[in-house]
């Protein structure tokens, strides 16, 4: 299969959970992540606000907040077509944007470098255990993580691991795939 079917095929089975499966899905991948090592060292994470049909991240930003992290979320710039993140300390700094999404408002929140984050939570619909994911198709991921040596995880129930993702010469993979039964340390290349 392409991308494009892909994240179709598995897009609707995640839209098929019901909201008391897909919150059980939730409970356990966030104890995954905040019981593995790679949480606890980092200091500042990098995380989306999930929107829709994405796994929910207000429990692993609140649980971050109350260990004494710093939270950075990112805002998407369509015109550069990249990221720029900021660290988040209360819901009050966000904004509503296009798509619905909620975003950081600049003004009221510090601009915060990759190089500055110890891990970067990244969002996908389809993975492999090689790291490779497919996402939601515009690259702000890609390019972000291009030459850069941050940790990387990624929140991804059993059904939207696959055996092979199908790549290109700009996909960045990640370091670490966590789902409902463990963490998935991804073999790269």
């Amino acid at each position: 299969m392409d991308k494009a079917a892909l994240r179709k095929a598995v897009t609707e089975k995640l839209k098929r959970l019901t909201e008391d499966e897909k919150h059980e899905i939730e409970k356990k991948m966030t104890d995954v992540l905040v019981r593995s090592e790679v949480w606890k060292e980092a200091k500042m994470i990098g995380i989306t606000l999930a929107n829709g049909f994405e796994w929910d991240t207000q429990a692993i930003i609140e649980t971050g907040w109350r260990q004494g992290k710093s939270i950075c979320v990112p805002k998407c710039d369509p015109k550069m077509m990249r990221l720029n993140f900021y660290r988040f300390t209360d819901y009050d700094q966000l904004e509503v944007v296009y798509y619905n999404l909620r975003e950081p408002k600049p003004q009221a929140s510090e601009r915060v470098e990759i190089g500055q984050m110890d891990l970067l939570i990244v969002p996908g619909i389809v993975f492999d255990r090689e790291g490779f994911r497919i996402g939601f198709g515009g690259g702000y991921y890609d390019r972000f993580l291009e030459g850069q040596t941050i940790q990387t995880v990624s929140l991804a129930h059993s059904m939207q691991i696959v055996d092979k993702v199908p790549t290109e010469p700009f996909d960045v993979p990640v370091d670490r795939l966590v789902s409902e039964k463990g963490m998935v340390v991804c073999k790269k290349g």
